[in-house]
């Protein structure tokens, strides 16, 4: 071997010592023929230690001191026959692991013919920040476009998008359903004398006495304004008038505290269920005109649609 070649693997040996990321080779057998210290700081361990050690009772040693990576089992023998799964199975691979003290690390494997692994650590935790920092404001992002920021039930767009799915869902095996469009009875009065800030709070009270009166599984959306809607899957017709009967009564039983006051609201229902192969547009406009038949009868009451 030429100086010069010494002087180069001298020297990249000296970058690899001081470099931030961890280097290891292994050998066909797995046991560890050198790292840097690096390497060794993320398992929490001395260079002496870990010279000639192997991939096996490093983990171990991770596993029962707790330090260095992660591991998520009961079992080390069982984690460990997992791991030589996926290891040498082919000759790059390329994982993000992450450690017991938060830290983050995308490991790469380079294995040779002859079976010798190059293991690089390259530290990723300030990524992993960021990234989960975007997860959770794309999630803020998709809940606050789903969702009616007053009352914080379903939005039109929500409520139609999920209630269309339910309804072929019950069509598709032939399943009974019912669609119901309530509206707060006189509630531009509410704005008119006592100011849009009660008529805020007789909406969000409004919307969380519906909720209690559904089924977990109901789908409930505001439409916009005062206008809400119910979407009822598997629901007979004398099931569909219970629900609506018990809504109605939790409105109007039961004063709405706005601020200092106490006001007496009322709701007015209309009902459809499904028959055949009816869209989601066919039962709105049959919900919405007997919702019409309600207001025309003396509000406070329920309406079932009824084909002419």
């Amino acid at each position: 071997m030429s100086k010069s070649q010494l002087l180069y693997q001298q020297k990249l040996l000296e970058f690899i010592d001081v470099c931030n990321d961890g280097y290891a080779i292994l050998d066909a057998d797995d046991r560890l023929l050198g790292c840097n210290q690096a390497f060794c700081d993320i398992f929490y361990q001395d260079k002496r230690t870990m010279l000639g050690i192997l991939f096996d009772d490093l983990m171990r040693k991770s596993f029962v001191e707790r330090k260095g990576i992660r591991i998520d089992a009961d079992d080390i023998d069982e984690w460990l026959k997992q791991a030589h799964q996926r290891r040498r199975q082919n000759p790059f691979r390329l994982f993000e692991v992450d450690l017991l003290d938060n830290r983050w690390f995308l490991f790469s494997e380079q294995v040779l013919p002859t079976g010798e692994m190059l293991l690089q650590a390259k530290e990723i935790t300030k990524q992993k920040v960021l990234e989960h920092q975007l997860h959770s404001k794309v999630a803020t992002l998709s809940e606050l476009a789903l969702t009616d920021e007053l009352t914080k039930v379903a939005n039109r767009r929500c409520f139609v998008e999920s209630a269309s799915a339910e309804l072929s869902r019950c069509q598709r095996l032939q399943l009974p359903c019912a669609l119901f469009v309530l509206d707060l009875d006189f509630f531009k009065s509410v704005n008119d004398l006592y100011g849009h800030q009660s008529g805020d709070e007789v909406l969000k009270a409004t919307a969380h006495r519906i909720k209690k009166a559904l089924r977990e599984y109901d789908i409930f959306g505001r439409i916009g304004g005062e206008e809400f809607a119910v979407f009822l899957s598997e629901t007979s017709l004398e099931l569909a008038l219970q629900v609506a009967e018990r809504i109605r009564a939790l409105l109007a039983d039961y004063p709405i505290k706005a601020g200092s006051i106490e006001l007496c609201v009322t709701m007015s229902i209309g009902i459809a269920l499904c028959h055949g192969n009816s869209s989601f547009e066919d039962l709105y406009t049959q919900a919405d005109a007997a919702l019409y038949l309600a207001k025309r009868n003396g509000r406070n009451r329920a309406e079932l649609y009824q084909p002419s």
